[in-house]
């Protein structure tokens, strides 16, 4: 069985955000399938998807602090400015962690470890509603 679905992301400050919750809300189908896949990939090049620590919420504050030093924004080096200074760093945080993750699916739910969560990455300062495309495959 093949699902495929695009769902709407509420739109969130700069920074680190579980969204697994959000995610398997959307996907009522997921109880039917004993084994598979859930794929996540979003639609856009200044935010980007990972797997983290779920239960502790300064994990998020330090993803964004690590990142925020990593990647800093008004480097004298950056031609695409258009946008603002948060839009280079963002895009090249976005390539750094990836658009998009893979979660297996066992007997109706994501098979996640148990400090595990689905992040949504916002890089910009901005607060744009991101769209994410949702593809399960299994049985």
């Amino acid at each position: 069985m093949w699902i495929q679905k695009e769902i709407l992301l509420q739109p969130r400050q700069r920074g680190f955000h579980l969204i697994t919750d959000e995610v398997i809300n959307n996907i009522p189908e997921l109880i039917d399938i004993s084994i598979g896949s859930l794929s996540i990939f979003i639609k856009h090049t200044s935010a980007s998807l990972t797997i983290n620590e779920d239960a502790d919420p300064t994990v998020r504050i330090d993803f964004e602090s690590y990142f925020n030093e990593a990647v800093p924004e008004n480097s004298p080096y950056y031609k695409h400015t258009i946008e603002g200074p948060d839009d280079m760093p963002a895009h090249l945080k976005s390539s750094i962690l990836g658009s998009s993750i893979t979660v297996p699916i066992s007997d109706g739910k994501l098979n996640l470890g148990t400090w595990q969560g689905i992040y949504l990455c916002e890089h910009r300062n901005k607060k744009p509603t991101r769209k994410i495309v949702i593809t399960i495959n299994g049985k």
